[in-house]
């Protein structure tokens, strides 16, 4: 490939810091390569650095489209789904840029990559080889195909199927999207006992599990308290309500929350209040917390004591209720950051109503207690690790 040509490279890694903006303006230094392409090299290594820093730090790795990049998983997430399974084969029917298989092959003997772009399976293909991922063979082909060409069963199946419908555009149904899961589920488990899947986050739980068959564990995996991707487990023989995990993965931890069901008690604010990650709150997994809920439907908790929580902690400086002189006097013209929760006022609207500014180290939950009163609790966020 023309772009690992060294004096390319070395202008790429060169510029990983240059605005490409501004460098777009200038002469091409190549004049046998298309400048776009080196250009989209440097924005996509860029992209890569932080998200994925083992593709980042290797040498002569060659980036796809820049879209591809955006989409691929973030390598945090996919070496934490590579560690829930492991045996001597999986199939991943819709590869992309490969984050996925990588890191499965460091569980599995034999990784097949499918993945029906030519160039980008070629792309992928080479990029393996630098990162000495010597078990994973690439076919630019659909799994359809691979699999009955080579009549082979797999551990697992593994699917991401694409949110893109060349008629509907971007799609949100599993049956629209491609490949079909509920008409191929069927198909895949003749050649595999579990199939994952991985869908987007803003995925309904309740109407997939009306289109999937088989599922046994529901995860959704937060990427520091954003989620990232759900993902199910189908196992050909199970036939159970699902389990249920909300996973969300810090700088240095790692928290799981399972079904656990504590009795639901309620509280006026206390010394501390607790707001649930992104992942639990994707789940409604309300029942696996034992501290008191404000509200049934405001999931924000509280307690006297300072407790390990799955989420962000602060510590109650006042509560206040919801009244145009409270507020004034505690909030107007002053920095804080403003969040909603069962609240029929949206962030934006009360900034603007208060002539509240954003920032500054108070946070103020506008919300409803269990009394169904409107109240603010004012608070200042207590770091969980160094990192926050």
């Amino acid at each position: 490939m023309t772009l690992l040509n060294s004096e390319i490279q070395q202008f790429i890694n060169n510029n990983l810091t240059t605005d490409v903006s501004k460098l777009a303006l200038q002469k091409n230094p190549f004049e046998t390569v298309d400048y776009r392409i080196i250009l989209n090299q440097i924005v996509c290594k860029q992209k890569a650095k932080n998200k994925l820093p083992s593709w980042f730090k290797a040498e002569n790795i060659i980036f796809p489209e820049r879209i591809n990049i955006e989409q691929t998983t973030d390598e945090r997430v996919a070496a934490f789904k590579s560690s829930l399974f492991n045996g001597q084969s999986l199939l991943d029917a819709s590869g992309g840029f490969g984050v996925d298989s990588y890191y499965f092959s460091k569980q599995f003997k034999e990784v097949v990559h499918c993945e029906i772009n030519n160039d980008l399976s070629a792309i992928v293909s080479h990029n393996f080889k630098q990162l000495k991922a010597e078990n994973i063979k690439c076919f630019a082909e659909n799994s359809e195909n691979v699999l009955k060409e080579r009549n082979q069963k797999f551990d697992v199946i593994y699917v991401d199927p694409s949110r893109r419908n060349e008629t509907k555009g971007k799609v949100f149904m599993l049956k629209d999207c491609e490949p079909n899961l509920p008409i191929f589920q069927d198909f895949y488990f003749s050649f595999a006992n579990t199939i994952l899947v991985k869908t987007a986050p803003i995925l309904d739980v309740s109407a997939a599990l009306e289109e999937l068959k088989n599922v046994k564990t529901i995860y959704a995996i937060a990427l520091e308290n954003e989620v990232k991707e759900l993902l199910w487990v189908l196992d050909k023989d199970y036939s159970a309500p699902p389990k249920v995990l909300a996973i969300n993965i810090d700088k240095t931890t790692t928290s799981t929350t399972s079904e656990t069901t504590f009795e639901t008690r309620f509280s006026e604010p206390l010394t501390y209040l607790f707001e649930p990650n992104a992942a639990i709150m994707k789940l409604n997994l309300f029942s696996a917390l034992e501290q008191y809920k404000l509200h049934e439907h405001s999931h924000l908790f509280t307690s006297e004591e300072l407790e390990t929580f799955p989420g962000r902690r602060f510590k109650i400086e006042k509560t206040i209720p919801f009244s145009k002189k409270e507020i004034q006097n505690e909030l107007s013209n002053k920095k804080a950051n403003v969040s909603t929760r069962n609240f029929p006022l949206k962030p934006e609207n009360i900034k603007k109503k208060f002539k509240i500014k954003d920032g500054g180290t108070l946070f103020a939950f506008f919300t409803t207690n269990y009394k169904n009163e409107k109240i603010v609790v004012l608070c200042t966020k207590i770091k969980n690790n160094e990192n926050d």
